[in-house]
């Protein structure tokens, strides 16, 4: 993958930032893994389902909660038959099981889907993967083979006059000329 900011090529798709310009590159490359477009833009526009599994189980576990707890504590208090006590608490125990099932088996998922996403024509992945392939012209480009390398003798590469000492070697000398009488 390449940046769109200033054309280097990243080591992988997982790289988080440009190694050149620091660009964050993590929603560039799920666009590019998406072909072109996020899927969490589709959600935007769409409006939340109210009956779903998620809010069926939540419905059936707080109709559980208020029939065999609530209820049933509050007319056993109150001296209430202990047959209408008893039917709600079997109220409780089997609605709840028939909601939390029923929401399970016939309510939609509350999880986004992939079928709902606007119809984008993605781009195509040369474009997106090498920003700099289609920018330059043929005129432009430089064959490898016409350029030569820099002499050897006194030029930019003849490095061995200089000592390859460290800092702390440098030091330590010093130190120990200062100690000598």
């Amino acid at each position: 993958m390449y940046c769109p900011n200033c054309g280097q090529q990243q080591i992988s798709n997982e790289t988080r930032y440009c190694s050149r310009c620091g660009l964050q590159l993590g929603l560039i490359a799920e666009v590019v893994a998406n072909g072109g477009f996020l899927p969490q833009l589709a959600q935007l526009g769409e409006k939340k389902k109210l009956a779903t599994k998620k809010t069926g189980v939540v419905f059936g576990l707080f109709w559980f909660i208020i029939f065999t707890m609530f209820l049933t504590s509050f007319f056993g208090i109150l001296g209430a038959p202990d047959a209408f006590v008893g039917v709600l608490a079997i109220t409780g125990v089997f609605g709840a099981l028939i909601s939390i099932l029923g929401s399970l088996i016939l309510l939609p998922s509350s999880k986004p889907t992939l079928n709902h996403l606007p119809n984008f024509s993605p781009a195509t992945p040369s474009s997106i993967s090498s920003p700099q392939a289609a920018s330059l012209s043929a005129g432009q480009s430089v064959p490898a083979a016409s350029s030569f390398p820099p002499p050897t003798s006194g030029g930019w590469r003849d490095t061995n006059e200089f000592e390859h000492s460290s800092v702390t070697e440098a030091t330590t000398h010093l130190l120990t000329k200062e100690n000598e009488p």
